[in-house]
This record gives structure tokens, C-alpha cells and sequence, in this order.
């Protein structure tokens, strides 16, 4: 055994995929990475190395056939260590998604049933695609419950933040969008080994089109601007209702701003509405309408507001032009001629695009320096899978 080997059969050049998941998951929820999100993206690796060596041990007899380069059919690896390795990332994963909190162990917890059936039950069958769809969906909640859980109280009472339930639902429209790009990949790496399918690629590629479409929509955070925390929240709200445990006699003078002091002599309000109807005798007033005075003419059109140009929109745009650009283009050559060779390039490139996806729904929140970080991954992926192929 080598650390070739090993290379190979963890496929490293795809382990810088991983990571983008956490940190999109923590941008999506409106927090700020911390320790937790870190051992977010620890369990992260480990799990999904741990589904590596999983695969290759369940396809061992497969490769044997198709693939006898593999480290597994070739001898370079025994079965059996491939197997105690995805057993001992598994336990490490769990592990770690533990020091991040409860919540976040049970994600994790269901993060390793789904790929560990993947591997061993569903990968072969039409529920296939699905799982890994379900597994990558899963990998960013883990980012988004690990950083929530970060603010758990300590002492009697103590539980997880309240606003953790809320981060996680915030990471529910990435988790999707990252979940179908998943999807996507996956059905067209069945056609990977013999090839001749079009219909997978350009499924893909329509799906790949429609993602990126959806990555340039902004989400906002509840109450806020993009990437708002959710304590922005409640200050807005207590600056439209006023703060919590407010004096009454806050809002009483609010009151006595609408309709007058209390006590007010009557004579003051015959007098308001004598002047709203107009003296006696004196002509009728035009009445206005919601589009102001029916006397005055009503403008043609409304002036549009001008376009706004933004950093952080920039940058959301052209990492979405990334991904499309990376994901699309190969898929596109495995459609006009779906031999084995460009299938498999069409898949690299979906995992590959899978870093720009990550950056683009961390971006969208409003979190550029995630964004930019994620991207930081790009050219370590590409030069290692010039060495190990990810597929």
C-alpha cells in the first residue's frame, strides 16, 4: 500500500469539494463561520472520504471488470483495509459533528446512513441519484447546524439557541439548489464506464442552466439585508413596535400623535373636521384618490428606479458565470457525442463546478469573504485532478 494508492482511492482531487458545504451552509443560515463550523467541515471530510473507500470496497468486483486499475482490483489496496478505513472515517466524522452539538450530530448521524446505503444498497438502483442528492443536501445543513448551535447556553436550562431552528431553515433553498446539482452529476456518471447516453447530459445541462439562474437571485435574511444576523431581526422589530418592556406611556404618546390629546375640548375636533369638509358655502373640494387630487392629470408612467450596481453583485455574477462555465461546457461535448471518455469529463467538471456552486449561494447571502475563500479552492482541485482523477 502507497500513498497513491490511497490517493486514488480516496480521490482527493475531489476532497476540495467538501469543504464549500459547511460555508455555504453557515452563509445561508445569516452567521458568521466559527469553531463549530470548523468542526463542521472536519466531519464533512471525513465522512465523505469514509464514503470513498466504502464505494470501492462495495465495487470491488465490479472494478475488477471495468476498471482493473482501481487501487482494489489492481492489489495495490486489500478489501478488507478499504473497509476498516470507512469504517474508521465514519467513527471520526461522528466524532467530530459530537463536539459541534446535538443538533449537529444528528445530521451528521443522518449524513452516514445515507451514504453508507448509497454505497452498499442504492447506488445501482433508481433511487440512486436521489441519495446523493439527499447526502450533499445534508452536508451543508450540517454547516448551517453546527454554526447555529454555536450560541447554545450553558448552565441550568441549558439548551440549543433558539434562532439554531431558524439558521437551519434559512439553509433549506441552498441545500436544494446544491441538492440538484448533485442529482445531476449523478445520473450522468451511471453512463460513465460504457457511455452512449445523450439524454443524461442534457437533462444536466438544462438543470446546470436553471441552477444558475436560481444562484442569482439574492436571498435576504428574515427581517434584513443579505447575510443580516438574525439579532438585526428582532431590532427591527422592536424599531416598528418599539422595544420589549417599553413604558405605556410610549405608545399612548404614539397614540396621542394619531388623534390629538386625550382630553382634547371638543370645539378643537369639530373644528378639525369643519376644516376637512371646507366652510359653508364654500365650494366643494376635489376628493383625492389613492393616485392623489382627481383635479390634477395623472403622469403617463412612473419614472423606473435606476439600476444599482454592487460589489458583492459582481462578484455573485461572475461566480455564478464560473460555475455554469465549468459544469456546462463539458456536459455539453458528452451530449454531441456521448463516448465513455467525454462522460467522464462531464462528470469531473460537475464536481469541479460544485466549488463555484458553493461560492455562489454563500455570495448570495451577502457573505463575500466566504465566498471568496470557497473559491480559494479552485486551482488546488485543478491541480490535483490533473494527478488523481476524481471520478
Amino acid at each position: 500500500m502507497t500513498a497513491r494508492a490511497w490517493a486514488e482511492l480516496l480521490r482527493v482531487s475531489a476532497l476540495f469539494t467538501v469543504p464549500g458545504d459547511a460555508l455555504a451552509g453557515a452563509a445561508a443560515s445569516g452567521r458568521h463561520p466559527n469553531g463549530s463550523t470548523a468542526l463542521a467541515v472536519g466531519a464533512s471530510l471525513c465522512l465523505y472520504e469514509a464514503g470513498m473507500a466504502l464505494n470501492d470496497w462495495a465495487d470491488r468486483a465490479e472494478d475488477a471488470v471495468d476498471r482493473p486499475h482501481r487501487p482494489i482490483p489492481s492489489g495495490r489496496i486489500a478489501p478488507g483495509a478499504a473497509l476498516a478505513a470507512a469504517g474508521a472515517l465514519t467513527a471520526a466524522g461522528l466524532g467530530l459533528a459530537a463536539r459541534a452539538g446535538r443538533p449537529a450530530l444528528a445530521v451528521a448521524t443522518g449524513l452516514a446512513a445515507t451514504v453508507w446505503a448509497y454505497d452498499l444498497r442504492l447506488k445501482h438502483t433508481p433511487a440512486g441519484p436521489a441519495a446523493m442528492a439527499a447526502a450533499r443536501g445534508l452536508d451543508l445543513l450540517l454547516g448551517a447546524t453546527a454554526t447555529g448551535a454555536a450560541g447554545r447556553t450553558t448552565g441550568p436550562g441549558a439548551g440549543p439557541d433558539p434562532a439554531a431552528r431558524g439558521s437551519v431553515l434559512g439553509a433549506l433553498p441552498a441545500a436544494g439548489l446544491l441538492g440538484a446539482h448533485t442529482y445531476a452529476v449523478t445520473a450522468v456518471s451511471r453512463h460513465e464506464v460504457h457511455g452512449g447516453s445523450t439524454t443524461a447530459p442534457l437533462a444536466a445541462l438544462a438543470a446546470v442552466t436553471a441552477l444558475g439562474a436560481a444562484a442569482l437571485h439574492t436571498r435576504r435574511a428574515r427581517g434584513g439585508e443579505p447575510g443580516t444576523a438574525r439579532g438585526t431581526t428582532a431590532r427591527t422589530e422592536n424599531g416598528r413596535g418599539g422595544e420589549r418592556g417599553t413604558a405605556p406611556g410610549v405608545t399612548a404618546q404614539t397614540e396621542r400623535a394619531r388623534g390629538g390629546e386625550p382630553g382634547t375640548a371638543p370645539e378643537t375636533t369639530a373644528q378639525t373636521r369643519r376644516e376637512r369638509r371646507g366652510a359653508p358655502g364654500a365650494a366643494p373640494r376635489m376628493r383625492s384618490g389613492r393616485g392623489g387630487d382627481r383635479s390634477l392629470p395623472r403622469p403617463a408612467h412612473r419614472p423606473s428606479a435606476p439600476l444599482t450596481v454592487t460589489a458583492p453583485g459582481l462578484l455573485r455574477t461572475a461566480l455564478t458565470g464560473s460555475y455554469i462555465r465549468t459544469a456546462a461546457v463539458p456536459l455539453l461535448h458528452a451530449a454531441l457525442n456521448p463516448s465513455p471518455p467525454l462522460t467522464q469529463r462531464a462528470v469531473g467538471g460537475g464536481i469541479r463546478a460544485m466549488i463555484p456552486l458553493q461560492a455562489a449561494l454563500a455570495a448570495r447571502t451577502g457573505a463575500v469573504g466566504t465566498a471568496l475563500a470557497v473559491m480559494g479552492l479552485v486551482p488546488i482541485a485543478r491541480n490535483l485532478a490533473r494527478k488523481v482523477s476524481p471520478t
